[in-house]
């Protein structure tokens, strides 16, 4: 560290007023100043010499510092005019921040507050992301749950609707159209729902509607026809679907462990709805043509997911950065469902045996049923309770995969669907009221859902870089 020493003189005539000290380089001058000096500063002591420090310090860190010391003895006693003589006084500055030094530590300054935002930057975005991940996980759990309860509730509503199952599905059609716009008008006046929201182009529900509803009408067409064993195992499809319409309309593109883990869970499913079971002899005697129109209906849900995640990511430009509330999309989507069943009602009457010049009479017979009244309650034992659970376990089975869908990739919010079926196997074997003798269990269950485990841990071993495509398989 440089020092620089100055001399000065004092007399006995030095008066209070600063002392300035100035010391000059080829680069730059400083300036010490001493607020004051005493006259009397010189000590009558016979010691050689007598020292003195002063630090001078700035409001926020030493900036320089000053050592003032009596380097010659002073007049005493008798010596009267020798006191009157000069004091000889060495001031010694120990600042080592030069100009430059300054400038070099206020860059470092900025450099440490700059390197500091981006380490509480970073902080921020890695705990957005644990929260994100928490998130999906809850989200994805629910899915599971409520798709596991969904299916379950769906037979135990048929136990007493089972000559009616026709009128089951017109019931929850058009009684989500009535619930929905409900919550969606209730949302509204608490602040929820804005009008930048339902002001978005109606264009996409009426395909939505449309694509549910034709989802729907082949579904039940080949559903009719086909063993309830041979229908999981063609829903695998589902997935695939969404893999090429995603990659195809949405630019998605998806790693290997991605695929092979899809593969995987699909491969699961397969094994354990089929094993042990006559689904492979069901498909042969249905026909080709019924398994092939079941897969064109998992088509069509596939592209209503599809089309849904658009929904969202259009939404999400017209906001501004905002987000389209759910009942909105599932509002608008359900009535425009409905619309479409009805224009079906002729064909979709035909395909469950029911004359269409019937079809008023058999919606009175299943509304009685229902409800659990007149003669023709008899067998309708657990309605209306049974079919009621059904509706709102189908609603929140439907909301939670929307709400999935939009936080996560629709990919994650199909193999959650997707894990529902080998649990939902396990469930039926359990004494569940109303069904009777419990079934047992498939021999390769246990194998298949070792394998539907495995895929989805691969799936899950490389997170994704960009997001997948719409949400889980169909009831």
């Amino acid at each position: 560290m440089t020092s620089y020493c100055y001399r000065i003189t004092a007399g006995a005539g030095l008066s209070n007023r600063p002392i300035r000290l100035s010391r000059m380089t080829t680069s730059s001058s400083r300036t010490v100043e001493i607020s004051r000096l005493p006259q009397n500063y010189c000590s009558n002591s016979n010691h050689h010499q007598q020292r003195s420090r002063m630090v001078l310090r700035s409001r926020k860190i030493i900036r320089a510092a000053a050592v003032v010391e009596a380097v010659g003895p002073c007049g005493d006693g008798e010596d009267k005019a020798a006191a009157a003589g000069p004091c000889a006084y060495a001031v010694e500055d120990l600042s080592s921040l030069t100009t430059e030094e300054s400038e070099s530590e206020s860059d470092q300054d900025r450099t440490a507050e700059m390197e500091s935002k981006e380490e509480n930057g970073e902080k921020k975005n890695k705990k957005m992301e644990q929260s994100q991940t928490v998130k999906v996980a809850v989200a994805a759990a629910v899915t599971v749950v409520m798709g596991v309860g969904n299916r379950v509730m769906y037979k135990l509503a048929l136990v007493p609707l089972k000559q009616y199952p026709f009128f089951l599905a017109q019931l929850a059609t058009f009684g989500y159209v009535i619930v929905y716009f409900s919550i969606l008008y209730l949302r509204y006046h608490a602040g929820i729902v804005t009008d930048e929201m339902l002001s978005l182009p109606k264009a996409p529900f009426l395909a939505v509607g449309l694509l549910e509803a034709l989802g729907a009408a082949t579904g039940m067409a080949a559903g009719a026809i086909l063993s309830g064993a041979s229908i999981p195992i063609l829903s695998q499809t589902f997935l695939v679907w969404q893999i090429i319409l995603s990659t195809a309309f949405l630019g998605r593109r998806y790693r290997v462990n991605q695929l092979l883990g899809c593969f995987l869970v699909a491969i699961g499913v397969i094994i354990t709805v089929a094993s042990g079971s006559s689904a492979g002899h069901s498909l042969k005697e249905a026909g080709i043509f019924w398994s092939v129109l079941m897969v064109v209906s998992f088509l069509f849900q596939a592209a209503d997911t599809v089309l849904k995640e658009v929904i969202f990511s259009d939404a999400a430009q017209r906001l501004k950065g905002g987000s389209v509330d759910l009942f909105v999309v599932n509002s608008y989507g359900s009535a425009f469902q409905a619309f479409f069943i009805c224009l079906l009602l002729p064909f979709l009457s035909k395909l469950w045996g029911i004359p269409f010049s019937q079809l008023p009479n058999y919606l009175k017979d299943g509304a009685a049923c229902f409800l659990n009244i007149g003669t023709l309650s008899s067998g309708c034992d657990g309605a209306p309770l049974l079919p009621l659970l059904f509706i709102v376990v189908n609603m929140g089975y439907n909301i939670s995969l929307l709400y999935l869908l939009k936080i996560s990739s629709a990919v994650v919010s199909c193999l959650a669907s997707t894990f529902s079926v080998p649990i939902s196997v396990y469930v039926f074997t359990l004494p569940l009221p109303y069904l009777g003798v419990a079934s047992s269990l498939p021999t390769g269950f246990v194998a298949g859902a070792i394998i539907l485990v495995m895929g989805l841990l691969i799936y899950a071993w490389t997170p994704s870089v960009s997001t997948s495509a719409s949400p889980s398989l169909p009831n």
